[in-house]
């Protein structure tokens, strides 16, 4: 279950950016499963707003992704995409940390079943 908390600086976050942020958020599991908390920080400057994007997951350092944008959704959408890389690259580093890419294909060996020879 995925913990999600919205806050906004310097600006009060809509009902309807608020359940659209959830929205997005609750997407993230798809990208690594060990994800059990997602912080957004909307903040309001003169001409535009600013998104930051924190998940934390089980035994790994917090994802960040910080994106500024004229429209908040637009902000946000850049900082879920950032974060959806950055979840992928980790989950495919715990893959293949047993199987690098690279090593000798391997033989069956005569003496066992199945083997052809």
């Amino acid at each position: 279950m995925l913990g999600i908390i919205i806050s906004g600086r310097h600006m009060d976050v809509s009902g309807k950016l608020k359940a659209y942020a959830e929205e997005k958020a609750a997407k993230l599991e798809r990208y690594f499963d060990r994800v059990h908390q997602a912080e957004i920080v909307f903040d309001k400057e003169a001409d535009h707003h600013n998104c930051e994007l924190i998940v934390k997951g089980d035994q790994t350092a917090p994802f960040v992704a910080k994106e500024s944008h004229e429209d908040p959704y637009a902000a946000l959408d850049a900082s879920v995409k950032d974060i959806e890389r950055q979840l992928t690259k980790h989950k495919e580093k715990l893959r293949n940390r047993k199987h690098p890419e690279g090593g000798a294909p391997r033989e069956p060996l005569a003496d066992q079943p199945g083997a052809e020879g």
